[in-house]
């Protein structure tokens, strides 16, 4: 089968179901033959509207009215665009409109509620009851047939479309069915949003490739109480599930010994972690306080993935659990990853499987030999077929190569290493921080800010040119308290460890909860924290800022 269409409506059975749960708990259900009869609707309703081949711009709340609408597209050959829905308000709306003009879309679908508040932008509402399922006619579709547009979340730059082909996801859904081995998946359980490659591959689109059910909430009900999506895990009996690190660092510290005692986590099989970076305390912490609910290590699926490469990259397979390898700091500010016991624990990956990677030099684009950190390269059918509109930047980031599976390989920015057959991921080349001609990570400085603070939130480092034309690395860390005297004591704590274990002067702004940016993925946005700091745009609790970087930012001059 060249595309997903065919692919999926071999899969409907009738005994396969999504399950939606509404934030006030009750369920709403769509078996997968309603799903097929309303897809094949929606898509004689574009078809009628001359949208084939044209992209629609998706703007749905979480549920099933979503899922309805993007088969339908698929089924007509419209590409969608999945975005979040916008709060109300004419900056949002002009973000929205931005991104239409980025992709060239002329259309929005929404569902019937939202409908009014996006009336500025024409939005629509494409009701399967207006058009006959059985006049729907599948439109011819290759491999090569663009599916849809997947914005990135923004964490390094402006956002922008990738492409990905009706070949290219059905390569990595198999990706992922591969992982399963002899136990396939029979029931997903999440909470990510549909609008995020995780949550519409790893969630939603893997439900249908695998004829599996899905049972999902939205993501702000799992926010703000997190023990619903391991009840949704223990009432359906899931054996697989999707989160970024934030997702299970969410359920350790919030969910409390009353709620636990009513988990059942005994049917799960695949814990997959995919969001940058995973913290190896993560999941030793998620493992202690869950094992009473039958979660098991071996249960952890560590992987690696980006929109660019549809999902996955990497991915730890079904029952071999984690693997975490400590060290050499001083090695890996040199980008050689030499084992130590003590030293900074990195969590495996997962091997290459079924794509090429490789480690390039970034500088000379070289590959570098097992255990020397440079550029993850990947090649392979998963691969996007380029950015929506933006040619220069499709030639920089899929390079053509003639070593290369299909002639490209895509540039991921992201730094990492191979060791003993499996990816360890470090940072991100534009994240790493250069001070006296040593690397430091941001996530390492975060960590360890972490463990001086135990009941801080986020923290974003990043490097900072100071007036004296040397880099400076700046901590934006949130805190709880606000007694000045607290605050400084918390500042003194968090600047010694630093100072004690990198050796470098930090400059150190305490924040309130809810400052330090992230994407919906988890992922902070550690330079859109740097161009607060640099645009003045942080109002800081307490700050420590280094001689060299005083009046930079105006707020804390």
């Amino acid at each position: 089968m060249t595309d997903f269409v065919t692919h999926v409506r071999s899969r409907l059975r009738e005994d396969r179901e999504l399950v939606f749960l509404r934030d006030d708990g009750t369920p709403v259900r769509l078996g997968f033959p309603e799903l097929d009869r309303r897809a094949r609707a929606t898509a004689v309703w574009l078809a009628r509207h001359g949208l084939t081949d044209r992209p629609v711009l998706l703007l749905y709340p979480a549920g099933l009215d979503f899922t309805v609408a993007f088969l339908g597209c698929l089924y007509a050959r419209v590409p969608a665009i999945p975005a979040p829905l916008p709060d109300t308000g004419a900056p949002h709306a002009n973000r929205v409109r931005a991104l239409m003009g980025d992709a060239g879309a002329r259309m929005v679908l929404t569902d019937a509620a939202h409908a009014p508040g996006l009336s500025d932008l024409s939005a629509r509402v494409a009701d399967p009851g207006t058009a006959d399922p059985d006049a729907w006619t599948p439109p011819a579709m290759t491999a090569d047939t663009l599916a849809y547009l997947q914005y990135t979340s923004g964490s390094t730059s402006d956002p922008r479309g990738v492409e990905i082909s009706h070949g290219n996801l059905l390569h990595n859904l198999e990706l992922f069915r591969l992982l399963a081995r002899e136990r396939p998946v029979r029931r997903l359980a999440g909470w990510l949003p549909h609008y995020h490659d995780m949550g519409l591959v790893g969630l939603q689109l893997q439900a249908l490739h695998a004829g599996a059910d899905l049972v999902f909430m939205s993501p702000a009900a799992f926010v703000a109480r997190p023990v619903r999506w391991l009840e949704l895990i223990s009432r359906y009996g899931a054996d697989w599930t999707v989160s970024p690190d934030f997702g299970y660092a969410w359920c350790t510290r919030r969910i409390t010994d009353e709620q636990l005692a009513g988990l059942d986590l005994s049917t799960l099989t695949m814990a997959i972690s995919g969001a940058e970076p995973i913290r190896a305390g993560t999941l030793a912490e998620f493992e202690r306080r869950f094992a009473p609910a039958g979660f098991r290590p071996a249960t952890w699926c560590p992987g690696y993935g980006l929109a660019e490469c549809t999902l996955m990259v990497t991915c730890v397979p079904q029952g071999q659990g984690v693997t975490v390898r400590e060290f050499d700091p001083a090695a890996l500010e040199l980008h050689r990853a030499v084992p130590a016991p003590g030293g900074t624990p990195l969590v495996a990956c997962g091997p290459p499987s079924g794509l090429d990677l490789r480690i390039v030099d970034p500088h000379g684009l070289g590959p570098v030999p097992d255990g020397e950190i440079g550029e993850i390269w990947v090649a392979g059918p998963s691969v996007a077929l380029g950015y929506r509109g933006r040619p220069a930047e499709t030639r920089a980031t899929f390079p053509a190569d003639g070593s290369a599976r299909h002639g490209r390989w895509l540039r991921t920015g992201d730094l990492g290493f191979l060791l003993d057959g499996q990816l360890y991921v470090t940072g991100r080349i534009k994240d790493v921080i250069v001070v006296n001609g040593r690397n430091l990570y941001p996530q390492d400085l975060e960590e360890a800010a972490a463990r001086a603070n135990p009941g801080a939130g986020r923290g974003a480092a990043f490097g900072v040119r100071g007036g004296d034309g040397g880099e400076h690395v700046v901590l934006v860390q949130e805190v709880r308290m606000r007694q000045p005297a607290t605050l400084g004591e918390t500042a003194d704590r968090v600047m010694d460890r630093l100072t004690r274990e990198f050796g470098v002067p930090l400059s150190l702004l305490l924040v309130t909860r809810g400052t330090v940016r992230q994407t919906t993925s988890g992922k902070l946005r550690r330079r859109h924290m740097r161009e607060l700091f640099l645009g003045g745009g942080l109002t800081p609790l307490h700050a420590e800022l280094a001689p060299a970087l005083r009046g930079l930012p105006e707020t804390v001059a």
